[in-house]
């Protein structure tokens, strides 16, 4: 099994600075997680069990840093309390375009709340495969996709949930989700959830990373600080990009429509280390969300959570087979130094890879879908389905990004509670 190799052994070489998160981590696991495996991996995130409170520090004390701000109208009756587990009111459009970052062209993807005449389209959705341009790398795809085992067609979702080039839903304007992919991943990595996020009235705005994507890898020693900086460049350009409502390479549907001032980032591996830097540098980031990854750590020794003002909610796989359990430690430690408001998710049983829609496309891509062996003890287990480790994340972004983008207060009690609590920890410093 290929791991995600230089952040695990840059990681196994600092033990010695991450030792001291070692105590952080919680006494006892949350339980046994259940793997749902009679849901298809294309059908729409499912609801949870019924929750059960596991959080720290008072939930009615301290400020959340965004309380004031009054609900933008997104025609999804936001400002009011939501179902997050579920799919938000607007079906879902998606449409792809390019944006120049200095020298790079980036191929960018985003997902957007569209009008209610785009609902059959979004239900019937299309191929993933139509994500990636027609030509060599679409052939690619395919030929993945036609190799896939009876374990990787547990964790890849085949069959989108939006409409492609969908008109607007226009109650705007909206808020806006910037994500980054993993290490040699794609920007339709985590697509179910920014499906989900659309649904629930915000825009997700993705691209590929040229030179760290999947059908053009990077070598394992691009994951450094220097490839950091140039990922939170492309980050900035595509932003820019967006919010200049003259653009018309933006697709029109979302051109002119983004809030300016409701910004937030989220990432995936090395995604979340983006995530967090974009935060650290522009100061239009209100709020982010870094999953399965530390933000500082030795790699990228130029991030400080001392920098990082704005509320950020972690997620940790607690079996994640790629970071490993140094990884994880530094995801604790990094969780206890963050400014508050901060917020850690622990989900058991769940890999790397668990919460995307690529798990098992590829072998690297494997821990996290099907059988594996724990990371705590070695011995052998099933992974958290991926279709519920997605609708996990996915339910904890709209809660999140609904709090402290849109000044939903009642999002707040969502992020505090396990759901499912039999799968969930959450921990909370307000």
């Amino acid at each position: 099994m290929r791991r995600f190799a230089s952040l695990s052994l840059l990681l196994a070489a600092c033990s010695t600075a991450a030792a001291d998160s070692d105590a952080t981590l919680s006494a006892g696991g949350p339980g046994t997680g259940t793997a749902e495996t009679g849901t298809p991996p294309d059908e729409p995130p499912p609801g949870t069990t019924e929750a059960a409170p596991t959080t720290s520090g008072d939930p009615s004390g301290g400020s959340t840093g965004s309380d004031s701000l009054e609900p933008t109208g997104t025609g999804t009756g936001m400002g009011a309390e939501q179902d997050y587990d579920a799919p938000g009111a607007a079906p879902v459009g998606n449409a792809s375009f390019s944006v120049v970052a200095g020298d790079r062209t980036l191929l960018v993807e985003a997902w957007y709340p569209a009008d209610a005449s785009a609902t059959a389209a979004a239900e019937q959705g299309h191929p993933i495969e139509m994500f990636v341009p027609e030509g060599e790398h679409r052939d690619a795809m395919i030929e993945l996709l036609g190799d896939l085992s009876e374990q990787g067609q547990a964790g890849v979702r085949l069959q989108t949930r939006s409409a492609r080039d969908a008109a607007s839903a226009g109650t705007g304007p909206y808020p806006l989700v910037m994500f980054s992919h993993c290490h040699n991943c794609a920007r339709y990595s985590m697509f179910t959830i920014a499906e989900h996020l659309a649904s629930h009235g915000f825009v997700v705005v993705a691209p590929d990373h040229v030179g760290n994507t999947l059908f053009e890898p990077g070598p394992a020693d691009i994951i450094s600080e220097d490839f950091l900086q140039v990922r939170v460049a492309d980050q900035i350009a595509v932003l820019d990009a967006v919010l200049d409502a003259g653009n018309s390479a933006v697709p029109e549907a979302i051109r002119g429509s983004i809030d300016a001032t409701r910004i937030g980032a989220m990432g995936h591996s090395f995604g979340a280390a983006t995530a967090g830097r974009l935060a650290q540098e522009d100061e239009r980031i209100l709020a982010a969300m870094p999953i399965a990854a530390p933000v500082e750590n030795p790699i990228f020794y130029g991030t400080k959570l001392a920098n990082i003002v704005e509320p950020q909610l972690f997620v940790l796989a607690i079996e994640d087979n790629s970071i490993l359990k140094i990884g994880n430690n530094l995801i604790e430690s990094n969780f206890k130094a963050a400014a508050t408001p901060a917020y850690l998710v622990r989900m058991t049983d769940t890999g790397h890879w668990g919460p995307t829609d690529i798990c098992g496309l590829r072998e690297e891509f494997n821990p996290g879908c099907g059988p594996g062996v724990r990371q705590s003890d070695g011995s052998e287990f099933v992974y958290l389905a991926p279709v519920q480790a997605r609708a996990i994340v996915a339910a904890y972004a709209a809660a999140f990004f609904d709090h402290h983008l849109r000044g939903n207060a009642s999002a707040l009690e969502f992020l505090q509670t396990a759901t499912p609590s039999e799968v969930v920890e959450v921990e909370s410093r307000l």
